[in-house]
């Protein structure tokens, strides 16, 4: 058994398909025309990091309840984590690439961590290797 994907709403898939390729340097694994259970055009759009088998499916907000949502599926909490091998140039890679850090580095007895925005507007821990036990 594994978890395959968990699905991100988004408010435009090419924007956040730029997003999670170019500042978080993920994988697009599938873009694929489809449809809503209605019939209406949708696409299939699953990003992933390199070398990871779970993926993000981003679905672009369907009326007004998912809008609302948008940027807030975690209500303002942290709900996602992205462990790196290299925290400092992680860090200063996605800082560069125009990501949106809302606290400074800082070491935890996990790791080193910092939390960041993703394109629309959830809260990511960026997360440095584990500390030796």
């Amino acid at each position: 058994m594994r978890l395959e994907q968990l699905t991100l709403i988004i408010d435009d898939y090419d924007e956040a398909i730029r997003f999670f390729l170019d500042a978080l340097e993920f994988e697009l694994v599938e873009d694929s025309p489809s449809l809503t259970n209605d019939g209406r055009e949708k696409r299939w759009v699953v990003v992933r990091p390199p070398g990871v088998a779970t993926g993000l499916l981003l679905a672009r907000a369907d009326g007004e309840r998912q809008e609302r949502v948008v940027g807030e599926q975690f209500a303002a909490r942290v709900g996602l984590f992205l462990r790196v091998d290299d925290f400092q140039e992680s860090y200063a890679r996605m800082r560069a690439a125009g990501v949106e850090f809302v606290t400074e580095p800082r070491r935890e007895p996990y790791g080193d961590v910092a939390v960041f925005l993703d394109i629309a507007g959830n809260r990511w821990d960026l997360l440095g290797p584990r500390p030796s036990q």
